[in-house]
């Protein structure tokens, strides 16, 4: 006789089946980040700027190596599994290795003869900033309240975060995340994430993950919920039809009429090479579509600036 499970059954036969979590491994991470951004590269509107990002993912890669968090203690972990948070919530953890990121970030900007003019003016200004400073605009950039003479600089500090932050988020047990509420923050640091990824292969194989903006973390979210309000009505999908750019066919707009956001989602089973972070910031496309939409974008790509820092410097970040 055939028995009906029960919703905690259910997902207990869930976190058996297939990754609940999915964290980064840094090198291979950002190696296949910056691969992606040169084959998205050609042809595309924004092509000379995801070559630049891609030279600077090279060097997120080599500093991955090196760098050396500190891990989270036991109490910590604890406390999060007890209370149902983030055991690294970003605003709290911030390690001054990230610092150790952004110095050969900053040299590779300087080094590079193709380096835009404004990414040329930002590394001269975080270059004169002393630890404190960093710091502070370290905190400023996660909370995406950086001012505006400072909102260049933001793409080069939250490059360097993510260095340090998917090196603390790879030494983590998966067993030892808690589920945290709301369900579409990152289980590890608490950010929004940049984008989701349909899954191919081995376990996780056939499953949407979100893919967190900073520490590189997946967390696995049911297809059939947005992934901003976690709303199961009026979820549907928009693209490009058509699009001449390369890897467009693998990202659509996830939209959601309850809170008129969208995300979008990068499917493997169309293009296996597909990357969250990089083939959301190299469809930019599709957000000038999404622009004339009653939907708004449910959060940014680190990888984008707003502003140019201002010709002369303010005191202080």
């Amino acid at each position: 006789m055939q028995r009906i499970l029960q919703r905690g059954e259910i997902e207990a036969l869930d976190r058996i089946e297939f990754p609940r979590v999915r964290l980064p491994q840094p090198p291979a991470l950002f190696a296949e980040r910056a691969a992606r951004l040169r084959q998205l590269a050609p042809g595309n509107p924004i092509g000379d700027y995801l070559g630049f990002v891609a030279r600077l993912v090279d060097v997120q890669a080599r500093a991955s190596v090196d760098i050396r968090t500190v891990a989270p203690d036991e109490p910590t972990i604890a406390r999060a599994l007890e209370h149902g948070m983030p055991v690294l919530p970003a605003r709290e953890s911030i390690d001054p290795a990230w610092r150790q990121a952004l110095r050969p970030l900053l040299a590779a900007i300087r080094d590079d003869a193709s380096s835009p003019p404004a990414s040329l003016q930002v590394a001269a200004m975080l270059g004169e900033l002393d630890d404190d400073c960093l710091d502070a605009l370290a905190l400023d950039a996660i909370a995406g309240d950086v001012a505006p003479r400072w909102q260049a600089a933001r793409p080069v500090v939250m490059a360097a975060l993510q260095v340090a932050f998917a090196d603390a988020a790879s030494r983590l047990d998966t067993k030892r995340i808690a589920y945290v509420d709301p369900a579409t923050i990152c289980p590890v640091c608490g950010s929004l994430p940049v984008a989701s990824v349909l899954r191919i292969g081995g376990q996780a194989g056939g499953h949407r993950y979100l893919h967190c903006a900073l520490c590189a973390t997946e967390w696995h979210l049911v297809r059939v919920k947005c992934s901003h309000c976690e709303s199961t009505k009026g979820v549907r999908y928009q693209g490009i039809e058509e699009s001449p750019e390369e890897g467009a066919r693998a990202v659509l707009a996830e939209t959601c009429d309850e809170c008129h956001t969208y995300r979008k989602q990068a499917d493997q089973e169309k293009d296996p090479f597909a990357e969250p972070l990089a083939d959301d910031l190299a469809s930019l496309m599709l957000d000038l579509l999404m622009a004339d939409t009653p939907f708004a974008r449910a959060s940014e790509n680190p990888w984008l600036s707003l502003a140019a820092p201002h010709d002369e410097p303010e005191s202080g970040p």
